[in-house]
């Protein structure tokens, strides 16, 4: 029988399979923030252990940093403290760091792909459940909690058993004003929050060979909102040629070296997975969440569901979150008034995200009533961004381009949505209370989040196309 990708990478990586139980798993690569790294480095000092393989952990500020003025203290107390901590912790123990006012800077699932950090065929790991990004590129990249950091920087390795696999196969053209944000959206409308709990999936099909990585990276980003233990795309063509000449990349013969490894990475015809998924992508619209999971999504025509139109399980959860968001249901969402938009997160902040905003907005003002932030999700793609005049576009159009970091993803910085107000937002997750106490978040691609910064709601932007 044959092997599928993810069983070729795991089995590279077993340091020793521990008879009926897990397997002491080897870690490529270990990136860290300041939001999870504390509580480890002071376990690794109250024990008198020093990081075991510091070349392979790289750390970097993004959700306690502020994106505007960065240039001057941070403001919230806890916030400095964060930063401040990993700044210590980091030049105690040799690692290396991108802080603020470093040119490598930005969010953590950012930065690593565009600095060719990450690479096919790796183990990745991160105190960060979004870590899934990296699979993208073939890779084996998932989330672990602070107990865990602490194991990868003493040891270079963790304790993990093998999940089931899934496989969802997406084939066909995607309809005109359609991106990688609203497959995965349909995706979870289908499927749920929990349906693919304890499964690594595969993501495959005409469809998704024809995104690029960035869009490839939005797909496997929201794979942990599924309930995966992590998301992976095999690696090809596009792939490699992203990475080619990227800093950390493979040089001269490794690179030769490098690309032969990883042309052997993809699951074979007779793979066998526990689970396969069919979707067929020209039944795809737009999409946008109307609830407080990212499962509670529906086509941007589509009415709210109503009570009747869901299991009984989901009854109650349904009314809690649309009493919530203030919303009724089997109210048509196209129309509904929006006070912010957010563009950014580690799901939608790259330059193409960018790149199709501003050609959306150019020569257009949006609504007056609306404020619209967009944030890059590095340093890097904000240098890109200005090179490109994107920035020009955005405030001719009365938007702003902000300073790097994760921003209003989480109500874990400055940039909060006040109680009440409507927010529709590129990142991940529409939990109550996310975007601060009381936000009312709507999830949608960067697409759907500029015509209704433009419109001052929600509407299909296949009708401004």
């Amino acid at each position: 029988m044959g092997k599928t990708l993810f069983d070729k990478i795991w089995e590279r990586h077993i340091v020793k399979q521990i008879d009926n139980g897990p397997a002491v798993f080897y870690i490529d690569r270990h990136f860290i923030h300041e939001v999870t790294s504390p509580q480890a480095f002071n376990g690794l000092d109250k024990r008198g252990v020093k990081v075991f393989r510091p070349q392979q952990t790289i750390a970097t500020a993004d959700h306690n940093v502020p994106t505007l003025n960065q240039h001057l203290p941070i403001k919230d107390l806890l916030s400095r403290q964060q930063v401040d901590a990993l700044i210590q912790n980091c030049n105690n123990h040799g690692i290396e760091l991108y802080g603020l006012g470093h040119p490598n800077q930005g969010i953590v699932h950012v930065i690593g792909p565009e600095l060719g950090i990450t690479q096919p065929g790796m183990t990745i790991v991160c105190g960060d459940s979004h870590t899934s990004t990296h699979g993208a590129f073939g890779n084996i990249a998932f989330g672990i909690g602070t107990s865990e950091v602490e194991m990868v920087l003493a040891t270079q390795c963790l304790l993990q058993s093998k999940p089931k696999l899934m496989r969802i196969t997406i084939d066909g053209e995607l309809q005109k004003g359609v991106l990688s944000k609203d497959i995965v959206l349909y995706i979870l409308s289908k499927i749920s929050s929990s349906g693919a709990t304890g499964h690594a999936i595969e993501f495959e099909g005409s469809a998704i060979r024809n995104l690029s990585m960035e869009a490839r990276m939005t797909i496997c980003n929201m794979s942990i909102e599924m309930g995966g233990r992590c998301g992976l795309i095999a690696p090809d063509e596009t792939t490699f040629e992203y990475l080619k000449d990227k800093p950390f990349a493979p040089k001269n013969d490794e690179w030769g070296k490098a690309l032969t490894e990883w042309e052997k990475l993809f699951s074979d015809e007779d793979a066998v997975f526990d689970k396969e998924i069919l979707i067929n992508a020209a039944e795809i619209p737009p999409m946008i969440t109307y609830g407080t999971n990212p499962g509670m999504g529906i086509g941007v025509n589509e009415n709210i569901p109503t009570a009747e139109s869901v299991s009984e399980t989901d009854k109650k959860g349904l009314t809690a979150s649309l009493e919530y968001m203030g919303l009724d249901a089997g109210m048509p969402i196209k129309g509904k008034k929006i006070d912010y938009v957010f563009i950014g997160s580690c799901t939608n902040s790259r330059i193409e995200d960018l790149r199709l905003v501003a050609d959306f907005v150019k020569g257009k003002q949006k609504a007056k009533e609306v404020e619209v932030w967009i944030v890059p999700g590095s340093k890097q793609v904000e240098k890109q961004a200005i090179n490109e005049g994107l920035d020009v576009i955005f405030q001719a159009s009365g938007f702003r381009l902000r300073q790097p970091g994760c921003s209003a993803c989480l109500g874990m910085n400055e940039d909060k949505i006040p109680a009440g107000k409507y927010c529709i937002s590129t990142s991940n997750r529409n939990f109550e209370g996310r975007q601060g106490a009381g936000a009312r978040t709507l999830l949608a691609s960067p697409l759907t989040a500029a015509a209704a910064a433009i419109s001052g709601e929600v509407m299909d932007v296949r009708d401004l196309l």
